[in-house]
């Protein structure tokens, strides 16, 4: 329990805001991951409390926490939005060298489809 007692700050006195071991945090908070999962979002209010883990010679991982009953419902999306995100996800999965679209979206490390980035030795790039 010492490793929790580190990280045990409710009044915020020595964080700055309230501090809690990492799966402690009490009622009423989630990290935006969690309002999401409940259909929510922190709707412009700040970040209310923390929780922190301690690592073995790195700096302690923090997760941002905010009150539920201050958060509200996520915007529903619209058609125009639904156009603009299919329109991304083309372009992530078109390769910019041969222009061929993949049902998968192409590695960022390459920058291309993979048969363009590594041509067959003969010369050919082979089919798409």
């Amino acid at each position: 329990m010492v490793a929790h007692a580190a990280f045990f700050d409710p009044t915020g006195s020595r964080y700055g805001i309230p501090t809690y071991p990492w799966k402690c945090a009490p009622d009423g908070y989630a990290t935006r991951r969690g309002l999401r999962a409940m259909g929510l979002r922190p709707g412009g209010q700040e970040v209310a409390a923390q929780v922190m883990r301690g690592r073995h010679r790195r700096p302690p991982l923090v997760a941002y926490l905010y009150r539920i009953d201050l958060a509200k419902p996520v915007r529903p999306m619209t058609s125009r939005k639904w156009g603009a995100l299919a329109l991304a996800m083309l372009a992530r999965r078109t390769c910019p060298k041969c222009q061929g679209t993949y049902s998968y979206c192409l590695p960022t490390s390459l920058g291309t489809c993979v048969p363009c980035a590594y041509p067959d030795p003969d010369g050919s790039e082979g089919s798409h």
